[in-house]
């Protein structure tokens, strides 16, 4: 049996904070959103450029407080070409950034950038 990844589906507290980050930072565009008004939440769907794989941000109305990000997840994954200037420019925009990090042993290839929920997402050099 062949298996296809779809989405991954993080639950945000502020929707627009949320999709500003993702489209702005990261260059997702929206492909679909789902409002369930009688039921209190948004789903609003994400992709890169290729359209392969979604973010599914999930937006529940009103949330009594933050949602705890579970200690068994790490982050997403995102490649780029200019890793130096992608973590410039997060940094300019005023998002948390690690420095630039490498694999014992390894030059630097990656750094996190972390969204407005606390979600870590890993931008990776690109081969």
């Amino acid at each position: 049996m062949d298996y296809k990844m779809l989405h991954t589906c993080i639950r945000v507290m502020d929707l627009e904070k949320s999709l500003k980050f993702y489209t702005e930072a990261l260059g997702l565009v929206e492909t679909k959103r789902k409002d369930f008004p009688e039921n209190e939440f948004t789903l609003v769907y994400l992709s890169d450029a290729l359209g392969n794989y979604e973010l599914e941000l999930t937006y529940n109305y009103n949330p009594d407080k933050p949602y705890e990000i579970g200690n068994g997840f790490s982050h997403i994954a995102v490649t780029v070409d200019d890793l130096e200037a992608s973590r410039e420019r997060h940094e300019k925009m005023g998002y948390k950034v690690t420095k630039l990090m490498g694999l014992p042993g390894s030059p630097p290839r990656f750094y996190f950038v972390t969204d407005p929920d606390g979600y870590d997402v890993e931008v990776i050099r690109a081969t």
